[in-house]
């Protein structure tokens, strides 16, 4: 009974914290909800996220706001086709020692930061992008052998241009399946859009306040494992994953069709973390249905694979995930 009021009392804490965060983001951000609680719930869960938006939509002012009220060190880095995985994640050079003599000394790269913004990604070459597999995962950086942990917590926020596509270079399937959302930054509406124009020619200038800490974001993410996830819960979102692979029992007609290859294992681990954080942010201990469908498409719309059929229908994924979620029922 004792543990179960001092679970409450960290769900309301996280709560409280995590809406006081929203609203000091919100205090920059014009519009764009849908994409701070996605960019919120992945920094919590330990995820990072992919934006893909036109430019100008705010992605870079959302990242510089989360690392003030966050407090957390941000760093941008602009992808380019002749950016080299060095620029990156840093180089041994020689340096003279006090003796006099040489010795290899390591010059960090712009990746050993908490909040890194790496802008249009699809821009650098795939050996370039590759450099971040093993930060994303692993939060470590490995140059001639040694490996070197980064200061946690560690979050990458990815951007690519839908429009522009020459001169990019795809994401390879396993650098997509190391972000845990992928988000659509849709165009403001008529009346936000109107707010910025103001905000712009008038240079309204907005404090925001300092709301958590790296302690504090640490500590909330020990919080995240102490939220109940039930055994139907576990199984909806493991039905939702397998309901992706055509050669599925659960897959319905329309992925048995059109798609090549489902999601990863680590699609199922997403939709229970981002779950979790839900439950928390809405000051509940357990995992609910609904928590899982409400961030479905962000973890699958980049992990399916469509066929040939597929990619010639221009099917999108929204209609993809629709059509399994009105195939997979809940079942408790």
């Amino acid at each position: 009974m004792q543990n179960d009021e001092q679970l409450q009392q960290e769900a309301s804490r996280f709560h409280a914290l995590y809406h006081q965060t929203r609203e000091e983001v919100g205090k920059v951000m014009v519009g764009q909800d849908g994409v701070v609680e996605g960019v919120m719930t992945a920094l919590f869960a330990g995820g990072n996220v992919l934006l893909e938006g036109v430019p100008g939509l705010g992605k870079t002012e959302l990242v510089k706001t989360l690392s003030r009220v966050l407090d957390l060190h941000f760093r941008r880095v602009q992808f380019t086709p002749d950016l080299m995985p060095a620029d990156i994640i840093g180089t041994n050079i020689m340096s003279t020692g006090e003796g006099g003599g040489y010795q290899l000394e390591f010059r960090r790269g712009p990746i050993f930061t908490q909040l890194l913004l790496a802008d249009e990604i699809n821009r650098a070459t795939p050996k370039t992008q590759s450099a971040l597999l093993e930060t994303m995962q692993e939060g470590s950086v490995t140059v001639g052998g040694t490996t070197y942990q980064l200061d946690p917590p560690f979050f990458v926020l990815a951007t690519q241009n839908p429009l522009e596509q020459e001169g990019t270079y795809p994401l390879p399937e396993a650098q997509l399946d190391r972000f845990m959302f992928k988000i659509d930054v849709p165009f403001l509406s008529h009346d936000e859009l109107n707010e910025v124009v103001d905000r712009t020619i008038l240079r309204q200038h907005v404090e925001v306040g300092k709301v958590l800490d790296r302690d504090t974001i640490m500590a909330l993410r020990l919080t995240l494992d102490k939220v109940v996830v039930a055994a139907p819960i576990r199984d909806y979102a493991v039905r939702l994953v397998l309901a992706t692979h055509p050669e599925s029992e659960f897959a319905p007609e329309l992925v048995t069709r059109f798609v090549r290859w489902g999601a990863s294992p680590r699609a199922a681990q997403a939709l229970i973390k981002a779950g979790r954080v839900r439950a928390l942010a809405d000051g509940r201990v357990h995992v609910s249905f609904d928590d899982i469908r409400h961030f479905a498409l962000h973890v699958l719309r980049h992990r399916v694979i469509l066929n040939y059929d597929g990619q010639a229908e221009g099917l999108q994924p929204a209609r993809l995930v629709d059509t399994i979620h009105e195939t997979i029922q809940e079942e408790v």
